[in-house]
């Protein structure tokens, strides 16, 4: 699909995310020419196109309150990781799960978890009920914490009507 110059300026203005307001949808397709339903249709047929790939939420966890953060990493056997990781990536306090290549001798760890909490402790916790719910005691694993954040924020493709101006 060649996307229309409507699609071309609805991403554009989606570029740095949707505006806070009761009616975003309206808000963008205002920048666009498009009223509302519009800007939902044409949303819907660039993911089911491929044009977009996904479109989602970045929530800003820490400004929510949730201070600990910890990416649970796991040595699992290559014929027990999709069932793994689909348990884990089930369970609510696991935000975010995916499968990594190892990188012997210095990285055995093949399953990534990430985990927030509001505490190091509450982490702790939702990591120990991982390991007691689904058996992972036998598997090595380790708990990288967060120290600083860097960038929270979708991604961000093309240059923006500023940058290509300059």
């Amino acid at each position: 699909m060649t996307p229309s110059r409507h699609d071309l300026a609805l991403i554009a203005a989606l570029r740095n995310g949707l505006p806070l307001v009761s009616h975003p949808y309206a808000e963008i397709g205002k920048a666009c020419g498009l009223d509302e339903g519009q800007v939902i249709a044409r949303l819907g047929t660039l993911l089911e196109s491929g044009v977009l790939k996904r479109f989602g939420v970045v929530v800003r966890h820490h400004e929510l309150g949730y201070s600990a953060n910890a990416m649970s990493v796991w040595e699992i056997p290559e014929d027990r990781i999709d069932e793994i990781g689909a348990r884990l990536g089930a369970v609510p306090c696991v935000t975010l799960c995916y499968r990594r290549p190892r990188r012997p001798p210095v990285w055995p760890y093949n399953l990534f978890c990430m985990i927030h909490g509001k505490d190091r402790e509450a982490v702790k916790s939702c990591i120990q009920g991982l390991i007691e719910q689904f058996g992972l005691a036998v598997y090595p694993h380790d708990v990288l914490f967060s120290t600083r954040r860097f960038k929270q924020t979708g991604g961000r493709y093309g240059r923006s009507a500023d940058e290509a101006a300059a």
